[in-house]
């Protein structure tokens, strides 16, 4: 097919890599333009942008698509269709009109479970046990059209960061075999009563309260590795989490019980496994306690 690409993210460029392997012609790739990243602010291109320079490909990064010049343009593309993963554009109603199979999408959840943006990070902090991908018809709604396609996977303990992996890959493999024969996966209309929604992550989620539920907590951890880090304030310090486990004992919340940093919280108890300080790299617990000892009854924020 002829091919119109969408995606900004790392998770994206899995599924531009495969419809290349599959011999799909994608005539250009759609990105959000570079924004600026690191200490110093420079401007940064897309994962994308760097996948598609690498396969040379045409890349597009216009900052809007509801105007009529980039409309045109995207149709005068000529595409039979658009395949579309985490491209961060609402796309206006000509723009999925106008390939001859329309746009679809590569949306990380089981549909209509999770719509919107952060649909695997919602999926860990629910405590759900399986997720997936969905290839989904585009339209106008925030990932309300008919499903193509499901695959699945247990969420098994898995961080978002390892999810976000395999969901990729999956998704890629998804998107290429509803590709290679459209007829054989019929659209299908969601429940619109089964929907949950999946906002985007707001920072002020990242950080720990430790009255909450041990296991919410560990799922909080899971969710938010390796962006934004869930973290917790030690005497003014910003320490962020990374791995952690439940733990035993029971106390004040926040309270630390023992020598190897295991905290009380509002039920059960949680061990810290992987630490990372402020412009530190990553560490295992023990060897943070070795530079940063903090005892028993510590009560932490």
């Amino acid at each position: 097919m002829r091919i119109i690409f969408m995606g900004t993210p790392d998770f994206a460029v899995p599924v531009l890599d495969a419809l290349v392997a599959a011999g799909h012609e994608v005539v250009a790739a759609y990105t959000q333009p570079p924004r600026p990243a690191g200490r110093g602010k420079r401007l940064q291109p897309s994962p994308v942008q760097l996948a598609a320079e690498r396969l040379g490909i045409p890349v597009r990064s216009p900052e809007t698509l509801r105007g009529a010049a980039e409309q045109a343009e995207f149709a005068a593309l000529g595409a039979d269709a658009a395949v579309v993963a985490a491209y961060g554009l609402i796309l206006p109603r000509a723009v999925l009109a106008a390939p001859v199979h329309g746009c679809l999408n590569v949306h990380a959840s089981i549909l209509p479970r999770w719509r919107g943006a952060a649909p695997i990070q919602r999926a860990i902090l629910a405590g759900d046990t399986d997720t997936g991908v969905t290839i989904m018809q585009m339209e106008a709604g925030l990932d309300t059209g008919p499903m193509r396609h499901i695959v699945t996977t247990p969420v098994a303990g898995k961080t978002a960061g390892a999810l976000t992996e395999e969901l990729a890959a999956m998704g890629a493999a998804a998107m290429v075999a509803v590709l290679g024969d459209l007829a054989a996966y019929p659209p299908v209309t969601q429940d619109d009563t089964l929907a949950t929604h999946a906002p985007k992550i707001d920072k002020a989620e990242a950080r720990i309260d430790w009255t909450t539920d041990a296991a919410a907590i560990e799922r909080q951890v899971r969710a938010f590795a390796p962006w934004p880090g869930a973290w917790f304030d030690l005497s003014g310090e910003r320490i962020k989490l990374l791995t952690a486990e439940l733990g035993e004992g029971s106390g004040r919340p926040g309270e630390v019980l023992d020598d190897a940093l295991t905290i009380a919280c509002g039920r059960g108890a949680l061990r810290p496994v992987t630490i990372q300080r402020a412009g530190k790299p990553a560490m295992d617990a023990a060897a943070f306690l070795r530079g940063r000892p903090v005892p028993a009854g510590t009560r932490l924020a």
